[in-house]
């Protein structure tokens, strides 16, 4: 999962230097690199994920078998951030008659490659203490 995930962010850096267009792929890209990510640290310390995108709710309930390090209040905000993202930059917005790229800055597509990089970097470093 970790190794899918870091190809999801690899995509996300990569669309995001688009001087045009990419944003909502970035926000996409950036949104599965964190849920796969945190699905492989919840495997890692034990817990069956919930197939779901946001795991968010989850990290908090699990929080005893997550070292102090791990900043789960932080990661599970940006976790639930991205996952509230995700459907409108996959099919945009029927009711407002717009398509995912024009729903979102380009700003949002840069916290949101901040996000899938501090949620991938957290849950590596987990992974590999755990090994």
């Amino acid at each position: 999962m970790l190794a899918q995930a870091s190809q999801r962010l690899e995509t996300a850096r990569r669309v995001s230097r688009k001087k045009k267009g990419g944003k909502a792929y970035t926000i996409r890209s950036s949104q599965e690199c964190s849920e796969l990510a945190l699905k492989a640290a919840l495997r890692f310390v034990g817990v069956d994920y919930p197939k779901r995108h946001d795991v968010g709710r989850v990290l908090i309930e699990m929080h005893a078998r997550f070292p102090s390090w791990f900043e789960l209040g932080e990661i599970a905000e940006e976790s639930t951030w991205l996952a509230e993202r995700s459907e409108r930059a996959m099919y945009g917005s029927e009711s407002e008659d717009q398509g995912p790229e024009s729903l979102f800055s380009k700003e949002e597509a840069l916290t949101a490659l901040k996000y899938a990089r501090h949620i991938y970097g957290n849950s590596k470093r987990l992974v590999r203490t755990k090994k």
